[in-house]
């Protein structure tokens, strides 16, 4: 039997179901990639995701070379390369993995009809995350809208199903026949993105090697560590699961692996690293069940509503992205951003709380900045985690919280180590200014270098002002309703 794997988010060998399968039931196999000619037209991604992706690809494409499996790679429209690779090849079967976006749904959708007309058959699998959206629901058989009742239904899956990692295929029967040598994968110039080195080093090896390094290391201290941007407290495994190079069960049975060795591992600092593991299935199964969520807010919360559009909006927007707010602590996570793809994860929280709350722009335009600018541009996770900022989410942050960011920087960066890389202009300040720089007197400002309007931003908008204007104004909303 003939078979052709469909590689999309899953740019790995181990466990890999759809290959896996592939490997047992095809004496022939052909490993597939398409370039998604249209979607790249769009500009939803930016360079740092494009290049990662390149880089994981080329690595998977020298390992199944390697099995005497060669890729075979096509730009253009998926719907159409498939169908026509599956009747050139004169396929019996199309294995792929399950995507669970929109509009990777309705792709799959048209692909699997277009085959089944060819008489080929589709055979699909679970792999994106441990569990998908119909297998955790509530006793009523609906999706779940509380991320705590779905850790524990995810949870109790966990327990009952014991999911296990698959190795790498021991063999793959090599595809013979009509295809021609793949040419080299196409460069990001090719693809009509700027060429840059990710940040994160792509590819299922340093996915596996992060994974270990993470899991022998900061997982002992993760509750904590977690928070702090200055430090190496989280995994950022997050590119390696956008792209697959890296599983999610693999992940959730190192980290419990590591639990039950003992040792200088605890309980709470595992599992609180496996909660943002199901944090990220959960957004995956809201994006699945409830599919607007990816044009605008899941539900028409209580909540004050954004500045009007124009000049004033347009300046603060710019002032956010390009670091530029004033704010120590927001500044250094906007350049880290922009300069490297990625943001620690509660410097997230806080540009995305100063954007929405200090700023009073629309979520969308933050969430839109990062799909184009993050390594690990993923629909589910950004859309939910900005819903969740903005309070218009599933499981959104409760009331008006605010985060100031003067605070969260003393709390989280209290040395200023973490704003002073990013943010060269205060390298000099002192930890006792660094998050407020605005405060020095002139001698401070003459004898460390910075002058606050000059030499760095002065604040663009106060924030005891700005909180107190975006309360006043829920209670105005929550009243009118």
């Amino acid at each position: 039997m003939r078979g052709i794997v469909w590689f999309r988010r899953d740019l790995r060998l181990h466990d890999h179901p759809a290959l896996t399968a592939a490997a047992a039931e095809c004496e022939d196999v052909l490993p597939l990639f398409v370039f998604d000619e249209p979607l790249l037209a769009t500009r939803t991604f930016g360079g740092a995701c494009v290049n990662f992706m390149l880089g994981s690809l080329a690595e998977l494409a020298d390992a199944l070379a390697k099995r005497g499996c060669p890729l075979q790679w096509y730009l253009g429209v998926p719907v159409d390369v498939v169908a026509r690779v599956a009747r050139e090849w004169n396929a019996d079967v199309v294995y792929w993995n399950r995507d669970y976006e929109p509009g990777a749904l309705e792709r799959d959708r048209i692909v699997a009809q277009r085959l089944s007309e060819s008489g080929v058959t589709v055979k699909t699998f679970k792999d994106h995350v441990v569990f998908e959206a119909d297998e955790i629901r509530s006793a009523t058989g609906d999706p779940l809208q509380r991320y705590s009742a779905y850790r524990t239904r995810w949870w109790a899956a966990w327990h009952a199903m014991k999911p296990t990692a698959l190795p790498a295929p021991s063999r793959l029967g090599s595809a013979r026949g009509s295809c021609s040598p793949p040419a080299p994968l196409p460069t990001a110039v090719e693809l009509g993105y700027e060429a840059v080195r990710p940040w994160i080093e792509p590819g299922e090896a340093a996915a596996l090697k992060r994974l270990d390094r993470f899991v022998s290391a900061a997982l002992h201290r993760y509750v904590d560590g977690r928070n702090q941007p200055a430090v190496d407290g989280s995994s950022c495994l997050s590119p390696h699961f956008r792209f697959g190079t890296l599983s999610p069960r693999t992940a959730v049975q190192a980290a419990l692996d590591a639990l039950a060795k003992g040792g200088r591992v605890s309980r709470p600092d595992v599992l609180t690293w496996v909660d943002e593991l199901i944090w990220r299935e959960f957004f995956q199964q809201v994006l699945a069940a409830f599919t607007r969520v990816a044009a605008g807010p899941f539900r028409n919360a209580a909540v004050p509503p954004p500045r009007e559009a124009g000049p004033e909006y347009d300046r603060l927007f710019e002032s956010w992205c390009a670091g530029r707010t004033g704010y120590p602590i927001v500044d250094a996570g906007m350049r880290q951003l922009n300069s490297t793809g990625w943001m620690h994860n509660r410097v997230r929280m806080i540009v995305a709380s100063f954007l929405i709350k200090d700023l009073r722009l629309d979520w969308r335009s933050g969430e839109r900045y990062f799909m184009h600018h993050l390594l690990d541009a993923d629909l589910a996770a950004n859309n939910g985690n900005w819903q969740w900022c903005a309070g218009t989410g599933t499981d959104a942050m409760r009331g008006y919280r605010i985060f100031n960011p003067v605070l969260q920087g003393k709390k989280f960066d209290p040395d200023g180590s973490y704003v002073r890389h990013y943010v060269p202009e205060l390298a000099r300040v002192p930890a006792a200014r660094i998050h407020e720089p605005w405060m020095m007197s002139e001698s401070e400002q003459a004898c460390f270098g910075c002058r606050p309007g000059l030499d760095y931003p002065a604040p663009i908008i106060d924030h005891a002002t700005a909180r107190a204007e975006y309360l006043a104004l829920g209670e105005r909303v929550k009243a009118s309703r």
